[in-house]
């Protein structure tokens, strides 16, 4: 009887993270294992992934709970505003495969310090982030009279990784090597240029840092020193 075979039974597991080759822009590559369960093989995937920060689900030491303070507050605000962090949401084509492949999923990372998981990732200097990915999507596959059938992954698909921190500073400092960015309001812009040129600082880290200390904060050596170039 032909119509009656079953859509696939997926079941993902997150194996690697890594900073992905030849990016365009700051991204990190989860290798993503897929196991097809059922008998169906499967045609194509259109996966939706939502990845979030567990952050309850591991520790801080005092100094990061002093760096994650804009994040999740101090004292008691802390304990109440740690929680999940949602990530990204994004969508991955994963090509025909009868019973295990391996896919990739790529996440572009900003270094917008307007985004909350920006200052979370800044924040960590080692350990890992744990992360929950869930799934949704369409799988596609040819039933018993080699009819193209479609069915719904559930969002009850999901897995669980522990990255390591240091991903995401390779990924970084492969696009900005011993650089931050700052987005200011135009008119603060102005002023900080006006600043700068008005005192004939070279760099924009010369610039910060004589405002940092004339503001009687400690500035360390390498950051009185600033680059070699002219910062723009």
């Amino acid at each position: 009887m032909t119509g009656m075979a079953g859509p696939p039974t997926l079941r993902f597991a997150v194996e690697d993270a890594s900073a992905a080759e030849c990016a365009a822009v700051p991204t990190v590559r989860f290798a993503l294992r897929i196991e097809n369960a059922g008998d169906a093989p499967v045609q194509c995937v259109a996966l939706n992934t939502q990845i979030r920060i567990a952050t309850t689900r591991r520790t801080y030491d005092p100094e990061t709970r002093r760096r994650l303070t804009e994040v999740f507050g101090a004292g008691e605000d802390w304990t109440r505003a740690l929680g999940s962090l949602l990530w990204v949401r994004t969508a991955t084509q994963v090509a025909a495969f009868d019973h295990v492949t391996v896919a990739h999923l790529d996440v572009a990372c900003t270094y917008d310090f307007e985004v909350a998981v920006a200052k979370y990732f800044h924040a960590l200097r080692d350990g890992e982030v744990p992360l929950e990915f869930q799934f949704s999507g369409t799988v596609f596959y040819l039933d018993d009279g080699d009819l193209l059938r479609a069915a719904r992954i559930p969002w009850d698909a999901e897995a669980t990784y522990r990255m390591p921190v240091r991903v995401w500073h390779e990924v970084m400092e492969r696009h900005f090597p011993r650089a931050a960015w700052l987005r200011l309001d135009r008119d603060v812009f102005d002023l900080l240029y006006a600043y700068r040129v008005r005192h004939t600082l070279g760099t924009w880290e010369r610039t910060v840092t004589a405002l940092l200390a004339a503001a009687g904060e400690p500035v360390r050596e390498a950051a009185r020193r600033g680059s070699g170039g002219d910062g723009d």
